[in-house]
C-alpha cells in the first residue's frame, strides 16, 4: 500500500465528519494560539524595551532613591518612601571619587509645567529637567541646535534653558528657538539650544517633552527638597561594573550605612531593567506553556476517544481491507495518520490564530510582536507530536482486530 493512498484515505475520513474534527481539534488549537501568541508579544516586548532602554546612554547606570520598575503595595513602597533623599553633594562626591567614571551627572524633575513664547504656548504637562551639562550625554541625547549647557551656566544660575524638540517645535513653529525668551512658571529664560529628537517611549509618551534647565537656577526657583538622581557613564564598557561598584562605595559612604546594613539606593542600567522585565516575560511564557500543555492534554484525550469511537464505527469497513490484502501494519498507519493529521490541522489553525491575535493586540496596543522561530517550530512538533502519541492506542487496538469478526460486525 503506498503511502499516499494511506493519506488520501486519512484525509476523507477526516473530511467526512467536519464538525466532529474541528471539534475534537479545538484544544489543540487553543493551545498552540496561545502559546505562540504569548511568545510573540513577550518577545517583542522585550526586544522593544532594550531598545527604548538604550537611551539612559551607552555605559550608563543611574543612582536614584526610588527602583526603575515600582511594584509591590503600600507597604513595600514606603520602605522607599522613608529613605533619605539623595543630594547634589553625594553627586559631586561621586563625581570626585570615582576613577573609573567619565562623567558624573545629577538631575531633578517638575512633573509639568506650561512653558511660553511669543509665538504659542504649551500645555501645561512640560517636564521641567535641572541638571548638569552631563545630562545630554548620560541620557543618550543630542544637540540639534545650539549649544548644550555648560559648566559656567550652572556655577552663576544661569536662566538658560535647552528645550526637547516637542517643546521647540511648539512655541517656534516658523522661527529658530535659539536666543528667543521663553516664560516658565513665569520666569524668563534664554533659550540656549534644542535637543535632536528621540521620539515616544513605548508609543504611550513623548521622550522630547521636556526643558532643562541648570540644576543650580532648578533649585534656586523650585527648592532642594526633593530627591537627586544621579548618572554616572564608566570610562569604557570594560570599567562598567567597576565604575558601578565604586560608586557604591562612595555613596555608602556619603550615606553613613553599617557595613551589615543594606544599600538605602537604587542603581540601575539598561540591562538591569531589561532583566526585571525578562524576569516577568519569563513568568508570562511559563503560564504560556503551562496552557498549551494543558490544552493538548485535552486535545489529546479528545482525539483518543474520537479514534476509538472512528474505529468502532469502521470496524466492518477494517474486516473488509484485511480480506483483500490489507496488513496489520497498514491498518494502523492509517489510523495513526489519521490522528497525526488532525492535530497538525489544529496545530497550524492555532498557528494562525495565535499570530492573528498577536497582530491585533500589536495593532491596538503599543506591543510589537515578533513571533521567534523556535516558538512556531516547537508549537507544530507539539501537536503533532500530541495526534501520534494519542492516535497509538486506538490505531493498534484497529490492527489487533480479527477480520472474520470485523467482517461480521453490524
Amino acid at each position: 500500500m503506498r503511502v499516499f493512498d494511506v493519506f488520501h484515505g486519512a484525509s476523507d475520513a477526516l473530511r467526512v465528519n467536519k464538525l466532529r474534527s474541528g471539534l475534537t481539534a479545538l484544544g489543540i488549537i487553543i493551545g498552540v494560539a496561545a502559546v505562540v501568541s504569548m511568545m510573540a508579544l513577550t518577545t517583542g516586548l522585550e526586544g522593544s524595551i532594550h531598545t527604548q532602554f538604550e537611551g539612559l546612554g551607552s555605559n550608563t547606570f543611574q543612582i536614584q532613591k526610588w527602583p526603575a520598575m515600582r511594584f509591590g503595595g503600600g507597604r513595600r513602597m514606603s520602605k522607599y518612601r522613608l529613605r533619605k533623599d539623595i543630594t547634589i553633594p553625594n553627586a559631586d562626591a561621586v563625581r570626585e571619587g570615582d576613577e573609573y567614571a567619565r562623567f558624573v551627572g545629577a538631575e531633578l524633575w517638575n512633573f509639568g509645567g506650561t512653558v511660553r513664547s511669543r509665538y504659542a504656548d504649551t500645555r501645561p504637562t512640560v517636564f521641567i529637567s535641572g541638571g548638569t551639562p552631563e545630562f545630554a550625554s548620560n541620557n543618550g541625547y543630542d544637540i540639534g541646535e545650539g549649544r548644550n549647557l555648560n559648566a559656567f551656566d550652572v556655577s552663576h544660575e544661569r536662566p538658560v534653558v535647552v528645550l526637547g524638540a516637542d517643546v521647540a517645535r511648539k512655541l517656534f513653529p516658523h522661527a529658530s528657538p535659539l536666543n528667543q525668551p521663553v516664560t516658565i512658571h513665569n520666569r524668563r529664560y534664554e533659550v540656549v539650544g534644542v535637543f535632536a529628537a528621540r521620539g515616544s517611549f513605548f508609543g504611550l509618551g513623548s521622550r522630547d517633552n521636556f526643558v532643562l534647565v541648570p540644576i543650580s537656577t532648578f533649585v534656586r526657583v523650585y527648592g532642594k527638597n526633593r530627591s537627586v538622581n544621579i548618572t554616572v557613564q564608566s570610562l569604557t564598557a570594560q570599567v562598567f561594573e567597576a565604575a558601578r561598584e565604586r560608586a557604591v562605595q562612595i555613596m555608602r559612604r556619603e550615606r553613613r550605612l553599617k557595613p551589615e546594613q543594606e544599600d538605602d539606593f537604587e542603581i540601575f542600567s539598561n540591562q538591569s531593567v531589561v532583566d526585571q522585565v525578562s524576569s516577568l516575560t519569563g513568568t508570562v511564557r511559563i503560564a504560556a506553556i503551562a496552557i498549551c500543555f494543558i490544552s493538548l492534554l485535552v486535545g489529546g484525550i479528545g482525539i483518543t476517544n474520537i479514534m476509538i469511537v472512528s474505529v468502532t464505527e469502521r470496524t466492518r469497513e477494517i474486516g473488509v481491507r484485511m480480506a483483500i490484502g490489507a496488513k496489520r501494519r497498514h491498518i494502523m498507519l492509517q489510523f495513526s495518520l489519521e490522528a497525526v493529521l488532525l492535530s497538525v490541522l489544529g496545530g497550524l489553525l492555532g498557528l494562525g490564530f495565535g499570530l492573528g491575535i498577536a497582530a491585533l493586540v500589536s495593532a491596538l496596543f503599543p506591543i510589537p510582536a515578533a513571533p521567534p522561530l523556535w516558538a512556531v517550530v516547537a508549537a507544530l512538533v507539539m501537536s503533532s507530536s500530541t495526534g501520534l502519541v494519542f492516535g497509538i492506542y486506538p490505531a493498534w487496538r484497529a490492527s489487533r482486530l480479527d477480520p472474520i469478526e470485523a467482517l461480521r460486525y453490524e
